[in-house]
């Protein structure tokens, strides 16, 4: 986490152009909206840019009393242009909502995508809240922004070059004054980005590590509350919401300094139109309608200046958001399908007759699992697993025990292809599978870890999950293959009784049947069983035991297990040190033998 905030840190400490193109690309699907909304603000610059000039004609009219023809003629022209500005502003408010909510919804939609597709060791280094905020309040900040920066964009720049010209038209000399103070307007502006824009960054780095505090103590709260740390953690967390405080306040200083200076700089060149204006008047070179008009053109011109102002210390405040989600968007995930084996998957979904024969696997049997010479660490340098081989054929049931931190884990993730190994290969059927697609090796797995994690909803779509469609008598037979269904049934509402957030309405057995009978209804050729039965107790085992053993039946079967009475009947069993087999055999082998295996088992039973 420190790293990925150090990373933050050094993000440029000006507004990005070309970060802020590709995030305004994702607003490309609207683009009939957005230019609907440049077109709103040009027209909206255009009836701001005739109001003074109308309000000048009508004073000159009626201080030249010339008649009230002319007079209302300007006033219906008037009570146009105000009706023009209210069909305006309705439809720029209604296309920036559909932008907004639009992108918005997009942004969310290929996060959540992209997260879907990012490999374990992505998740490894990024604490929960700290994702969270990507999805929540970094894509509304971006896509809240998008709209409104684009509508005063055109009418801020289309306002201020039409009052120029207008101001030219009246009087070139009062507008050469106004636009004097210009240069002292974009100094001050380029001073305030950078300060703006670094606590802006801050505050959005601190907000990401309440959030994943925020996240952390809730989940952790029964630890929390059973090692009596309640008043640890308010202590952590109040030193974290006080950096929150101290750089909200910086920055909304730094806008209250900013915005008032831009004003106070536009009040001068008012205050010099104004001096010399009137002097024209008195001398006959200037009308007095003109003179208002002018006047009301130079206290406009810096409206604009101020608007625009005021969305660019947006932009500023807003880029720190658009980093991590563009961040987030253009992270590649680090296990994916390569060129070629995407190509072979399109070949092989149109029956191409160049895609090799049965490569796509569809029903073809996995006769065979090696592991050659495979090398992984999960930190450079540290080696997990050196020089591991493994054979396993169809039909094959291994169990991998061994001290905690040998590789026991490791192995089964690499076969998953949740990893993939740093050195050597695993091959399927004597192909490696990283020339294999994704899918089809994950379509082939059932895994059952040790804390089985169940989704809010019941117990009938928590064991669909992942099979769509699927009809309720397929998911009761599954139940029933792993001895869950007796369970289910005794339910207040049966297989359509709520299981709470992450199962939490069940217990440790019952979650684990439920998960147990979601992997049997997969139907793989593999199942990998990750310490399934350590967190039950005898009699849950018992039954676990028994559906695991009726639902291996010719399948490859991968269990860990601390608990040797799990293993008893597996094929081989293999005891894993420090990333190398040290023992391979039966169970009543591996007694005989009385070596590392012996050791664990007599550790956990009095007797052999």
């Amino acid at each position: 986490m420190d790293d990925l905030m150090v990373k933050e840190h050094e993000l440029p400490q000006r507004i990005d152009t070309r970060l802020w193109r590709r995030i305004f690309g994702h607003a490309r699907p609207y683009r009939g909206s957005m230019i609907g909304l440049a077109a709103s603000g040009i027209g909206m610059a255009g009836m701001d840019t005739l109001m003074p000039l109308i309000t000048g004609l009508v004073i000159d009219s009626i201080v030249d009393q010339r008649g009230g023809e002319e007079i209302m003629t300007w006033w219906l022209l008037y009570l146009m242009v105000i009706v023009l500005t209210c069909v305006i502003v309705w439809c720029f408010i209604m296309l920036a909502g559909r932008v907004s909510t639009g992108v918005a919804y997009d942004l969310r939609t290929r996060s959540f995508g992209r997260l879907q597709e990012l490999s374990f060791s992505w998740f490894d280094t990024r604490p929960q809240g700290w994702i969270l905020s990507r999805l929540t309040s970094d894509c509304m900040k971006v896509s809240s922004l998008m709209p409104w920066f684009m509508l005063d964009l055109f009418w801020g720049t289309s306002f201020i070059g039409g009052i120029i010209i207008a101001m030219f038209l009246l009087n070139w000399k009062l507008a050469l004054a106004v636009l004097c103070i210009v240069p002292l307007l974009v100094g001050t502006t380029l001073y305030f980005q950078h300060k703006i824009l670094r606590s802006s960054r801050m505050m959005r780095r601190t907000n990401s590590l309440i959030t994943a505090n925020f996240s952390e103590s809730i989940s952790g709260i029964r630890t929390t509350k059973t090692l009596v740390r309640e008043e640890e953690n308010l202590g952590e967390f109040q030193e974290l919401s006080g950096d929150m405080h101290d750089w909200s306040l910086r920055n909304s200083l730094q806008s209250a300094v900013y915005l008032p200076m831009v004003l106070s700089i536009g009040s001068i060149g008012v205050g010099v139109a104004l001096w010399r204006g009137g002097m024209d008047v008195q001398a006959g070179g200037l009308t007095l309608g003109m003179l208002i008009a002018f006047m009301q053109y130079a206290v406009n011109f810096f409206m604009p200046i101020q608007e625009l102002a005021r969305r660019f210390t947006d932009l500023q405040a807003a880029q720190a958001a658009a980093e991590r989600v563009q961040d987030l968007l253009d992270t590649e995930p680090a296990i994916r399908d390569s060129e070629e084996v995407r190509e072979l998957v399109r070949l092989a979904a149109i029956n191409d007759p160049d895609a090799p024969e049965g490569w796509d696997g569809g029903d073809q049997r996995i006769e065979r699992i090696e592991f050659r010479d495979v090398g992984f660490s999960y930190v450079e340098g540290e080696p997990v697993l050196e020089g591991f081989d493994l054979d396993i054929r169809a039909g094959d049931s291994i169990a991998l025990v061994g001290a905690t931190g040998g590789g026991k884990s490791t192995i089964a993730n690499l076969l998953c292809r949740f990893y993939e190994p740093t050195g050597g290969g695993i091959f399927f059927n004597g192909v490696e599978y990283r020339r294999r697609s994704l899918h089809w090796l994950r379509s082939n797995l059932g895994v059952v870890l040790q804390v089985p994690h169940l989704f809010a909803g019941t117990v009938r779509q928590n064991i669909a999950y992942g099979r769509a469609g699927v009809d309720a008598a397929a998911v009761e037979e599954a139940a029933r293959r792993v001895d869950a269904h007796d369970f289910i049934t005794g339910l207040e509402e049966g297989y359509d009784t709520e299981v709470g957030e992450g199962g939490s309405l069940l217990s440790t057995g019952q979650r684990q049947l439920v998960s147990l009978a979601r992997a049997v209804l997969a139907d793989p050729q593999i199942f990998v069983m990750d310490e399934a039965t350590s967190s039950v107790d005898t009699e849950t085992e018992q039954q676990i035991q028994h559906g695991i053993e009726a639902v291996l039946q010719g399948r490859i079967s991968v269990i860990i297990a601390h608990r040797l009475s799990t293993v008893r009947n597996a094929d081989r069993i293999l005891v894993v040190d420090r990333g190398r087999i040290v023992e391979r055999g039966t169970h009543e082998q591996l007694l005989e033998r009385q070596g590392r295996y012996f050791q664990l088992f007599t550790r956990q039973f009095a007797t052999p």
